[in-house]
């Protein structure tokens, strides 16, 4: 692995765009602590093979979009509660004062590390197709519905996830009551809490106003906009009914969400749009989270990088690019260059993306083959495919590769693109036991459909809409019912040679998520800055849609000889949320983004 300065020079220096994305303290307490922390693989393999059994000394840490959700998180610690106790509480806050990112109405994926039994668990969450759904779900006289249709829809809502994987976590290593959880978000329902510069931004904002359109119905229109003005920053909202639906879970567990009151709420939302959904009582009822394997991948200098398998896509393309990175990283001192090293991870990303988009999908559904994508047999003969600068990959073929029969000829290829409705947290407990958990409603306030305090997601629009390519070919990733589309969420969880947890790291973004992640994994485990450098350090992405560069940032200069040498360069704005934790020699380190609102505070 090379380590050229001139390379950290280069990304790892670089500046974020000013402006609204500075962080939100909340309180004084919280800005306070802030301030102060600023100072200071082959699926279903455990993560070493001796279990830890020393002694953790290196603290606590909970790393999120928002203080008041940080804080509920530490206070959960505090009590003596379990890095899942934790991830409860932070979350239920966020599904509050960050509405348009996540909540009770979405679905997750959380990577957990046990670190008494050396055992790392990825729950599955992510949100079901209900029964009725077909694969030509989205169209509609033959052709696709347009997008902006189905994602202001009833029928984009899934199954929402996120209430049972609470519970489903919390039997498996939760310490804490049940009802303690839900406490500091109940709290914040009932008295208030100041509506932050992004949350206000977004609404105010007139491009988003008038695509996501949260003032044509009543309970969103009323919350939001009340007096037909939107939320301005400080504003004291409360929220009675989220306080009202997080109570009654509190009180009856999961039952009180699929079951009853609620859930006919939810049925009467998503079957009542204006472009209705077909979800039904059962459907929620019937709702189970996937206890699944994470999916590893092992590295050259020994680090493992876990995360979500499938239904997930994040696990995998993140080890396709870095495994990809590893073999055309420049060797000659000629190719040298910070363009030499750009175009290396610009190719593994165009690669890997290419691969993901053609085989990734429900594996409960679908063959999917995860092992073989990660397989460096495999990333061998991909590395050594030539394509032009301003020219997307095609898919491989891991069967031709690896010996065996053609498999690329069995789905054709979606590129269905996911948008950034997400949020991520990351949390290690005074146990050593580590949470990466990254949830989501999908479109920024998901489908704008409100009930009960809070959102429905949109996640159904992540399948492809059309079931078929126009040769005829069935899409991976076409809908089907009880399946759950596919996701670029990428919660992750890296280890040592040791076995022992390092960093712990995932971010919103849609299918940008992917390249996020894997930028601030190989900004601190290959070129070593610590875990803030990484995080603020410049986004670049390329998805076989041309290379994005982040704007305001030094990768800029680079741009004229990108070009020349035949890159379609475009510069973008949109954010990554990375939040995370670094475990080091002496002791926890946070990173969060300063392009959104989060915070990392730890005891």
């Amino acid at each position: 692995m090379s380590r050229l300065p001139i390379l950290l020079a280069c990304i790892g220096l670089s500046a974020c765009a000013p402006g609204d994305d500075r962080p939100f303290n909340a309180t004084e307490e919280a800005s306070r602590a802030a301030d102060a922390a600023a100072q200071s693989v082959e699926e279903g393999v455990t993560a070493a093979e001796a279990p830890a059994t020393n002694a953790w000394t290196k603290g606590a840490m909970v790393a999120a979009a928002d203080p008041r959700a940080v804080e509920a998180g530490l206070e959960m610690l505090r009590q003596g509660g379990s890095a899942i106790d934790a991830a409860i509480a932070v979350h239920s806050v966020l599904g509050l004062v960050e509405p348009q990112s996540s909540g009770i109405g979405g679905g997750a994926f959380m990577v957990y590390y046990d670190r008494a039994k050396d055992e790392i668990t990825v729950f599955d969450g992510r949100e079901v197709a209900p029964a009725s759904t077909t694969p030509d779900h989205f169209m509609k006289d033959g052709k696709p519905l347009g997008f902006l249709e189905a994602w202001q829809s009833g029928k984009a809502v899934g199954v929402p996830g996120q209430i049972a994987l609470y519970k489903t976590s919390h039997e498996a290593a939760g310490k804490l009551e049940w009802d303690a959880l839900f406490q500091p978000a109940i709290k914040l329902a009932e008295d208030g809490f100041e509506v932050s510069p992004r949350l206000a931004g977004l609404l105010a904002n007139p491009r988003l106003r008038g695509a996501v359109r949260l003032d044509d119905l009543p309970a969103s229109s009323e919350y939001f906009y009340p007096g037909g003005e939107p939320l301005p920053v400080g504003f004291i909202r409360t929220n009675p009914d989220y306080a009202a639906t997080l109570s009654a879970i509190a009180d009856s567990g999961p039952a009180a969400f699929y079951e009853g009151d609620i859930a006919q709420a939810i049925v009467d939302a998503v079957n009542g749009d204006a472009v209705p959904g077909d979800m039904s009582l059962e459907d929620l009822s019937t709702y189970s989270v996937k206890v699944r394997p994470a999916l590893c991948g092992d590295r050259t200098d020994h680090y493992r990088i876990c995360s979500a398998p499938p239904p997930s896509s994040g696990g995998v393309t993140q080890n396709m690019i870095m495994g990809l990175y590893d073999l055309l990283e420049p060797t000659d001192e000629t190719s040298m260059t910070e363009e030499g090293y750009l175009k290396a991870f610009v190719d593994a990303q165009r690669l890997a993306y290419a691969d993901r988009d053609h085989y990734l999908a429900d594996a409960d559904f679908v063959p999917v083959p995860s092992k073989d994508l990660i397989n460096p047999a495999y990333l061998r003969v991909r590395a050594k495919e030539a394509f032009a600068p301003d020219a997307a990959s095609f898919p491989g073929d891991p069967g031709v590769a690896l010996g065996r029969d053609p498999i690329r000829p069995l789905w054709g290829e979606d590129a269905t693109e996911h948008a950034p409705g997400t949020t991520h947290i990351s949390i290690v407990d005074a146990d050593g036991n580590a949470v990466s958990m990254t949830s989501s409603i999908e479109r920024a306030f998901g489908s704008r459909l409100m009930t009960r305090g809070f959102m429905l997601n949109n996640q159904l629009t992540d399948f492809a809409f059309r079931p078929n390519t126009r040769g005829g070919a069935l899409i991976a990733n076409s809908a089907m019912p009880g399946k759950r589309p596919r996701s670029s969420m990428a919660p992750t969880l890296v280890f040592d040679g040791r076995g022992q947890v390092v960093m712990a790291i995932g971010s919103p973004g849609g299918t940008s998520i992917i390249g996020y992640v894997t930028k601030a994994l190989i900004a601190a485990l290959d070129w070593k800055l610590n875990i803030q450098s990484a995080v603020d350090s410049a986004n670049f992405l390329s998805r076989n849609d041309g290379l994005r560069i982040e704007a305001g940032t030094r990768l800029e200069k680079m741009v004229p000889a990108l070009e020349k040498i035949g890159h379609q360069v475009k510069l973008f704005n949109r954010a990554s949320g990375l939040n995370g934790i670094f475990v080091n020699e002496g002791g926890l380190e946070g990173g969060t983004d300063k392009r959104r609102e989060g915070v990392a505070l730890g005891d």
